[in-house]
């Protein structure tokens, strides 16, 4: 008895420690500084830095991070989540209020907005549900043949989806006497949003399911052994990440005013995998560090291509060699290299100091 009772001394001080890792950003000075920026960036960027860059980061950010979800921690690579965010936009506009009043059918948003989650969910664990039955390259090309599928739905339909016109001039809300999708309410709406996914995300990674997730990623025979269901887990995750997808994908409509089929193209929803790969796939911050790299080279390389005397519509050329470059010195994105760097100082400084200690 006494034996087992001291093998489980040393037990209760791990599982401490463990609790206190589940948020790591809370001890890292880091995190804060960025978060304090984000919440007065307003009183320090105009309207243009405030939605164009920073918004837009967020959003295509929170699409990511849905990607992130998957591959990061279910090892499955979809390239349907720009489209199940796409979807929700959509039925954000087809359920709301907008200029196409014969399509249109005029509910309010706090209607309009759930029905786009609960069907954009539905749709995105669909797509899972079939998706999981594959493997590999295979799960690559099953999703992207969903976002191929749906754009040319979109394309072609004209009763419910307008065809490539799309909708246009979908309502924004507005209660409480404040526009919403003026440029600091939105932001802040943006903010909250894409924060409450990262936090979520974070938090489901360290759960039950999401431990169990990450060893289905590992090794789903040995989970399976052990009775764990494979496939509800991960049809579990595509619902998870669906729903982050659709609430990014609310955000878009009411930030453009409208949705068309070139914002569900095929070229969109590499960008989405691009953007998680850049910015690193093993942390939830790796895609919104992605999407702003992303947003910069899109909003400026083109000046910057002109002023140096070259074609500007060569502008996704330093995309793509941009990622070319962060995945050839980085598996893991920019966190990648962050980390090796920070790995590298270490040494340094463990270097000087054990030489110092020495002498």
């Amino acid at each position: 008895m006494s034996l087992a009772h001291d093998a489980r001394v040393p037990v209760r001080p791990a599982l401490a420690q463990q609790g206190a890792r589940t948020w790591p950003e809370i001890n890292n000075p880091a995190a804060w500084a960025v978060a304090a920026i984000l919440l007065i960036m307003p009183l320090i960027a105009n309207g243009f830095f405030l939605i164009e860059i920073f918004a837009t980061t967020l959003i295509l950010g929170t699409m990511a991070l849905s990607l992130m979800f998957l591959a990061g921690y279910g090892g499955m690579v979809s390239l349907m989540q720009l489209t199940i965010a796409g979807f929700s936009a959509y039925m954000v506009a087809v359920f709301g209020v907008s200029a196409n009043a014969n399509i249109s059918l005029g509910w309010p948003w706090w209607l309009a907005v759930p029905m786009a989650l609960a069907l954009a969910t539905a749709f995105g664990t669909l797509g899972g549900a079939l998706a999981v039955r594959t493997e590999g390259i295979y799960t690559i090309m099953i999703t992207l043949a969903i976002g191929a599928a749906f754009y040319y739905f979109t394309n072609q339909n004209w009763a419910i989806f307008n065809g490539h016109t799309g909708i246009n001039t979908v309502a924004t809300p507005h209660f409480w006497g404040v526009n919403w999708r003026a440029d600091i309410p939105f932001y802040y709406v943006v903010l909250a949003v894409a924060a409450l996914c990262y936090f979520a995300v974070e938090y489901v990674s360290r759960a039950p399911f999401g431990l169990a997730l990450q060893g289905v990623r590992d090794n789903p025979r040995r989970m399976a052994a052990l009775g764990f269901n494979v496939n509800a887990h991960r049809v579990a995750a595509y619902a998870f990440a669906s729903f982050v997808a659709a609430l990014a994908g609310v955000l878009q409509v009411w930030n453009y005013r409208q949705i068309s089929p070139g914002s569900v193209s095929v070229g969109a929803c590499i960008d989405v995998l691009i953007i998680a790969v850049v910015g690193g796939i093993t942390r939830p911050i790796g895609p919104f560090i992605g999407a702003l790299i992303f947003v910069l080279l899109r909003t400026f390389a083109l000046d910057v291509l002109i002023r140096l005397g070259l074609d500007g519509n060569r502008f996704r050329l330093l995309i793509g060699l941009g990622f070319l470059a962060i995945v050839f010195w980085s598996s893991d994105g920019v966190i990648g290299l962050w980390q090796r760097w920070r790995q590298h100082q270490r040494r340094d400084v463990n270097r000087s100091g054990g030489g110092r200690g020495h002498g």
